[in-house]
């Protein structure tokens, strides 16, 4: 007499996990509307001489960069102070002292103006890992963050100088090198607002499981 076959019950499938969607928000759009108008808001700041022979000034925009990498990570921060770059070089006086155009690529400024972007990516990209990792006394973490923008825009701008300046590296380092102490103050200034905002916002950068 046959035994009567044992129904095997098949293992239930599980679904796929979901992948997060590679594509932006609308929330993410609008943030990089409004940093790239902060940055172009900026210009409203008179620059200050610095009395270098090029004629490269102090300005604020420098803080707004670094705001922008604290706050919105590498993509979105590349991707406003990126737009903010290319409506001024269009023509739209957005730069410091109202300048806008091709024209300022051949000014002293050149260097600078070109690693705002890049500087506010390598910002946002060190930033993130800093937030996503829940790092103790994450504000002197964000701080030291900083200084790779300030190394991208100080080694960006020597090079603008000896291209457009015709001047020789030690002359460039020397014009360039007054500008640091400034950048210092201003990039803690940038942390200080920016720890404010991820209090305030803690899922504008790193967002939260729910």
């Amino acid at each position: 007499m046959d035994s009567p076959e044992k129904s095997v019950s098949a293992p239930a499938v599980q679904p796929a996990p979901r992948r997060p969607r590679a594509g932006w928000t609308s929330r993410d759009l609008s943030l990089v509307a409004v940093f790239a108008a902060l940055m172009a808001a900026s210009a409203v700041v008179p620059p200050i001489p610095a009395g270098n022979i090029l004629g490269v000034p102090v300005t604020i925009q420098t803080t707004v960069v670094t705001l922008t990498g604290l706050v919105l990570g590498a993509r979105r921060a590349g991707a406003a102070v990126g737009l903010y770059v290319l409506v001024g070089l269009a023509g739209l006086p957005i730069f410091s002292a109202f300048r806008g155009g091709l024209g300022v690529l051949a000014g002293g400024s050149a260097g600078y103006i070109l690693s705002f972007p890049l500087a506010a990516a390598v910002i946002g990209f060190l930033a993130h890992l800093i937030l996503r990792r829940g790092l103790r006394h994450r504000g002197l973490w964000l701080f030291a963050a900083t200084f790779a923008g300030l190394l991208t825009t100080h080694a960006l701008g020597i090079c603008g100088m000896m291209v457009n300046g015709q001047l020789a590296l030690p002359a460039a380092l020397a014009a360039d090198l007054p500008f640091i102490p400034g950048d210092i103050l201003k990039n803690l200034l940038a942390v200080l607002v920016a720890a404010s905002i991820h209090r305030a916002f803690p899922d504008v950068l790193v967002r939260r499981v729910r």
